[in-house]
């Protein structure tokens, strides 16, 4: 029987969360609430100060992290991922806590107990990530492709190296389910690029990267960057847009069928070969995902042999952003009028944190493409607007909003995720019983809720 449920598990950190809570937990309708996972946990307990002279060390937290921990290990045991709680307690010490346990329809919050966001249609992604390359009829390789000197010139600068069988690539290749190009071919029949060849040679595998311009991988780890290899929460993916322009030489896509991964930058960014370039691309050119981005990769080479010519070369041109017209940040510190943001084209529309009237949804009803909408508080003049925009499918909005389209029975039916935006200490239970009214009606699943009494006891 799985402990998660138990007052015995909670007790150390509900009697910590009450010594530093304990005149919010005193005060009518006090409430203190946090969550925890297996790999991380938020949890209202201010960090103690350390000894004068010396750093904190973990012994100051050690009776923090052991409470922490018996929960985790419950979490383990359960084979639960997260779990969020409110808790009460009276002065006299007794106390009701309220569990909430996943919901396979709702992500986990970011930093609070408050759910993320809710998935109303099962399976459903932003649209970024349902984009698939478009085709580019006259793409080829680049002119600067010479598979010969490219041998020659990897053979110069590795001639230790030990490559890979023609049976071993074409192993590879029915793994993938691609062909691999003529230059990758190439690069693996002169080094597999397995560590268990270098042993503890550091040197050996410094002299591959030197010569090739990127940590390659081996032949076993090649691998497709398709749009899986990209996670993603709902609030942020619904606010990205994925635009290839007519000169671009990168399709902008969160991953495509054609992103064949064959190492690494050093620093966590995938090197690629592209067989599915942009209009003003080349078939087989070396592009870097980078890692701090959902959508889009950048280009690093128009060819291996372009690549390895100058394997010095920098990747890196700037973070990706989309901006208008796609994406629209209305707020006091960029746009400031949503008819500014209005366009055909726009598909993402937030209306951050605002000093001024709030904004009526006029003129943007009607467009095409609108297909997600985040407001922050205060910012919709009349919530019911939102009837208008017919292609949503995403709308986070704050529980007034939300309140006001649940009670008119206006909410949009065409979403395929929503969000409750809620701040600070807002009561959990008040949110996720909002969430649930939502999910209800797509008759998702609902966030279980389970109330466990215990007494802790007066106060020493």
């Amino acid at each position: 029987m799985s402990s998660l449920h138990d007052f015995a598990t909670w007790e150390p950190l509900l009697r910590l969360l009450r010594t530093a809570h304990t005149e919010t937990l005193a005060a009518p309708g006090g409430h203190v609430a946090g969550s925890i996972g297996r790999g991380s946990w938020s949890v209202p307990l201010q960090q103690r100060r350390p000894q004068v002279g010396r750093a904190l060390l973990v012994s100051d937290m050690q009776e923090e992290f052991d409470a922490i921990e018996r929960v985790r290990n419950a979490l383990t045991a359960a084979e639960v991922a997260h779990i969020a709680f409110t808790v009460e307690i009276e002065p006299s010490g007794k106390a009701v806590l309220h569990l909430f346990d996943p919901s396979p329809a709702a992500d986990p919050g970011l930093g609070n107990a408050h759910p993320g966001a809710l998935l109303l249609v099962e399976g459903a992604v932003p649209e970024p990530w349902r984009r698939l390359p478009a085709a580019v009829p006259g793409a080829r390789p680049a002119p600067s492709v010479d598979l010969a000197l490219l041998e020659r010139t990897l053979r110069e600068r590795i001639p230790e190296a030990i490559g890979a069988t023609e049976a071993e690539i074409v192993a590879a290749e029915a793994r993938l389910g691609v062909a691999l190009p003529g230059e990758i071919k190439v690069l693996y029949r002169v080094t597999r690029a397995l560590w268990a060849d270098w042993g503890d040679d550091n040197e050996a595998a410094q002299r591959v990267f030197d010569a090739v311009g990127f940590e390659l991988g081996s032949l076993d780890d090649v691998s497709i960057a398709d749009r899986s290899c990209r996670p993603f929460r709902w609030e942020h993916a619904a606010m990205e847009a994925a635009v290839t322009g007519p000169d671009a030489a990168v399709q902008d896509l969160v991953g495509s069928p054609g992103w064949i991964v064959i190492g690494d930058t050093g620093g966590g960014d995938r090197v690629a070969v592209d067989l599915t370039p942009g209009p003003c691309g080349h078939t087989g050119q070396i592009i870097v995902l980078d890692h701090e981005q959902s959508v889009g990769a950048q280009l690093f080479a128009e060819s291996l042999t372009a690549l390895v010519q100058d394997p010095e070369r920098d990747w890196y041109s700037g973070h990706r952003r989309a901006e208008l017209p796609y994406v629209a940040w209305v707020n006091h510190r960029s746009i400031r009028s949503i008819e500014a943001a209005a366009h055909p084209e726009l598909e993402a529309l937030s209306l951050g944190v605002w000093d001024g009237e709030p904004f009526s949804l006029a003129p943007v009803i009607g467009l095409p493409r609108l297909r997600t909408l985040s407001c922050y508080a205060g910012t919709l003049a009349d919530p019911l607007e939102i009837a208008g925009l017919t292609g949503l499918e995403f709308l986070e909005l704050t529980p007034e909003d939300w309140r006001v389209l649940l009670d008119a029975g206006a909410v949009p039916r065409n979403l395929a995720a929503a969000a409750v935006k809620a701040y600070g200490d807002r009561d959990t239970r008040a949110i996720v019983a909002m969430a649930n009214e939502i999910l209800a009606l797509w008759d998702r699943p609902p966030i279980p809720e389970t109330i466990v009494h215990g007494d802790l006891g007066p106060l020493p």
